[in-house]
């Protein structure tokens, strides 16, 4: 940065006020003003703009206060203040929001001038944004940001894709602001064309879903079940961060688990049990049925919130159905020590379907994923960033064309130790009466993926019985279909035969 003058303090370069803004940032909830002020850290002038130039003038003489930030009272005066190429990133509400921001910004714009969208849009939004603005010469790029209002300000999880013309531009800034992981390697990288960023991000976000109901479902095993306090459960996933299953979640359960409410007792006994969401998770399961691929823990994570959000008629069904859980009476401990294996495997499988989707997702829209870099990409900053995303990532620098995580050698390995405790904990939930959705349908996805021969004979049978959709025969070439008149009425004439 030429003719800037700049200094070093705590770690933190600080930037006299350039004539033009490096980029300018539109949207000042949260995530936009830790961005900039993240930004203006690492040497940036940013320009900021918010609907409510109130927002914008209590920013600027606030929180941005004698930093490299400039705010602008119009779109016009935002736009004038930045560099060319200029770079506009919007951190506003999802849909459209997004697309009526884009139509006022656009015309304000010329070719080769960049619109990054940071918020948490829909993958089919991005690739169709980036369609239309590349008609009119400006590049778009569709960004997921992940690590919430502390990554935001101190390094986030960056996944960029869309306009590729846009990323050298882009670059020094992201990777600037972005996590850094060991060797001070940046937690962002060019994903992939159209929609690939917000697909990642996308899909980033329903391994979150899985994540967390995954904790929520160990921490009710020990509070139900093993009548374990509050205090007890919090020494217990304390402990855990300190192992394999060590991540950003279960560091922040053991915070959770030990804040006292005013009197001194847990907090989190009084929050009520009915959980929200914005919808990253349900994309990715409908996305999951389009493409064909089983994301059945994440599927589950999202029905187990939806089944939270009914606490009224939970509350009268539980009057009626008798839901009395069974004292445990065996060895405390063991439990314990199986749950953290449940975890543990529950995890991997969660982690190999996501990456499963990626996978697929690639293959369908052309997208060419680098999937180690993805995995590092996650290893810092985000919300699920854990300790085994640096094996995620040696499994595809060991064969980027792995077929599934679960067959690598490491993960088949922990799986394979894991098994006897995971089996234990959804036998004895089952018994007991304790709901684990996740758990137990993380395990009936392992068992199915492991199972040579499947009972979807039978199924296609059924199919070609009532609806002529005929089937493969084992003894056979693939690809041949027959049709069989099981009933001597049914003639020879087949349904098309086709395949999500």
């Amino acid at each position: 940065m030429d003719g800037v003058s700049t200094f070093t303090t705590n770690n933190e370069v600080h930037t006299t006020m350039k004539n033009k803004s490096d980029i300018g940032v539109i949207g000042l909830a949260v995530m936009g003003e830790n961005l900039i002020l993240n930004m203006a850290s690492k040497g940036f002038t940013v320009s900021a703009y918010n609907r409510s130039t109130e927002k914008v003038e209590n920013f600027v003489n606030g929180r941005a206060k004698g930093k490299s930030i400039r705010g602008a009272s119009s779109l016009t005066e935002f736009v004038d203040s930045l560099e060319s190429p200029k770079k506009v990133m919007l951190m506003v509400k999802a849909g459209e929001v997004v697309d009526a921001m884009i139509d006022q910004i656009a015309p304000l714009l010329s070719a080769g001038d960049i619109i990054i969208d940071g918020g948490n849009s829909q993958y089919e939004d991005s690739e169709r944004r980036t369609a239309a603005l590349k008609e009119q010469g400006i590049l778009y790029v569709g960004s997921g940001v992940s690590g919430g209002e502390e990554g935001a300000l101190l390094g986030p999880s960056i996944m960029p894709g869309g306009s590729p013309e846009a990323w050298p531009a882009l670059k020094p800034i992201f990777q600037g602001i972005s996590a850094k992981v060991e060797g001070d390697v940046p937690c962002c990288d060019w994903v992939g064309n159209g929609g690939a960023g917000h697909f990642v991000k996308m899909v980033h976000n329903g391994i979150e879903y899985g994540d967390m109901q995954l904790i929520c479902e160990a921490y009710l095993i020990m509070r139900d079940l093993l009548k374990m306090s509050a205090d007890e459960i919090q020494a217990v996933f304390a402990e855990w961060n300190n192992t394999e299953l060590s991540s950003y979640l279960i560091e922040i359960t053991a915070d959770i688990l030990a804040y006292k409410d005013e009197d001194g007792a847990p907090l989190v006994d009084r929050i009520l049990d009915t959980a929200g969401q914005k919808g990253t998770g349900k994309w990715t399961g409908v996305t999951a049925l389009h493409l064909g691929t089983p994301l059945t823990l994440i599927g589950e994570a999202v029905f187990a919130r939806c089944l939270s959000a009914i606490k009224p008629e939970r509350l009268a069904a539980s009057s009626v159905i008798e839901n009395e859980v069974e004292a445990f009476e065996g060895d405390k401990q063991e439990i314990v020590s199986a749950l953290k294996d449940a975890l543990l495997a529950s995890k991997i499988v969660s982690y190999a379907q996501g990456f499963a989707l990626m996978k697929e997702a690639s293959k369908e829209f052309n997208w060419e994923l680098n999937f180690g870099a993805i995995a590092l990409m996650w290893r810092g900053g985000c919300i699920i960033r854990s300790v085994f995303l640096d094996n995620i990532k040696a499994a595809y620098d060991k064969d980027e064309n792995i077929a599934n995580l679960l067959v690598d050698d490491y993960f088949n390995g922990v799986v394979k130790d894991a098994q006897k405790g995971w089996r234990k904990v959804v036998a004895t939930a089952a018994l007991s009466g304790v709901s684990i959705p996740c758990m137990s349908s993380a395990l009936s996805y392992f068992d199915g993926y492991r199972t040579a021969n499947l009972p979807a004979n039978l199924l296609q049978a059924q199919r070609d019985y009532f609806g002529a959709h005929t089937y493969e025969r084992n003894d056979k070439p693939r690809g041949q279909f027959f049709h069989t008149n099981w009933t001597g009425r049914g003639g020879d004439t087949a349904s098309t035969t086709y395949s999500i």
